[in-house]
């Protein structure tokens, strides 16, 4: 696992935020999505599918939600086609490719059975807006990888009026929010309170549903915000099957 100097310097100062922090209530889940497991804390393993351009804000991100009480994020190395980033039973696929001018900067998919439980997690960053200034800074990228492996946990937004809270899970643009806050680390805690007697964690075998990089094979749209800057689409394969995706839409 790279853990870059960037990403070290991040964790510490994610500690020191969230010991200073008074005491903090959430209500931000994404619907009732979660992780099923027998045990807190449980590992999650993120698989590196990205190129160097992106390495040190993965690394970050994942030292930072590895802060959580509940979880712990290890980093592997991928072996999906990013282009594709199929989805790996028990665990966070990451990838970034030029997906084309479909109007997306990232998705995250996740694939749910049984009505709630989580059994992979797929992020896609897309260099076809990266490569261009307006998004190709430090704040966007760290913004949106932070945002789209947090939804993988379960985690929806923070708000949806473009006021900040200086959280990645907030739809602002605001430089500051591109970590997550004292507040999705007690949701965290709210999603995972209790334990379920079967585990969907670290699997790594069978073939799961996918959906691709275009809006036809994301399904139906249940949600869209009023800013036009994100929206939610649940796709249903039969047999309780879903794939959930959340986008952030370009400008």
């Amino acid at each position: 696992m790279r853990i870059t100097r960037f990403a070290a310097a991040a964790a510490t100062a994610a500690l020191a935020v969230t010991a200073l922090a008074s005491p903090a209530t959430a209500d931000h889940s994404w619907g009732n999505y979660h992780w099923a497991r027998t045990s807190n804390p449980f590992t999650l393993v993120v698989a590196d599918n990205v190129t160097a351009s992106w390495d040190a804000y993965l690394d970050r991100s994942i030292s930072e939600w590895s802060q959580s009480s509940v979880l712990d994020l290890v980093e592997t190395a991928g072996t999906t086609n990013p282009k594709r980033c199929n989805p790996t039973p028990g665990r966070i696929e990451v990838c970034n490719a030029s997906y084309g001018r479909n109007g997306w900067l990232g998705l995250a998919s996740i694939n749910i059975t049984g009505g709630s439980h989580i059994t992979a997690g797929t992020t896609k960053l897309n260099d076809t807006y990266f490569s261009m200034a307006q998004y190709n800074t430090p704040e966007q990228r760290a913004h949106v990888m932070c945002q789209e492996i947090g939804h993988a946990f379960g985690l929806g937004h923070t708000s949806e009026d473009g006021s900040s809270q200086q959280t990645c899970m907030d739809y602002s643009q605001d430089p500051n929010s591109t970590s997550p806050n004292a507040h999705d680390y007690a949701q965290l805690e709210s999603i995972y309170a209790h334990l379920d007697s079967t585990s969907t964690v670290g699997t790594s075998s069978g073939k799961l549903p996918r959906v691709g990089e275009d809006v036809s094979s994301w399904g139906k749209e249940i949600h869209r915000s009023p800013d036009d800057h994100h929206s939610t689409f649940v796709r249903e394969f039969g047999g309780g099957n879903l794939v959930v995706t959340e986008v952030t839409w370009a400008n």
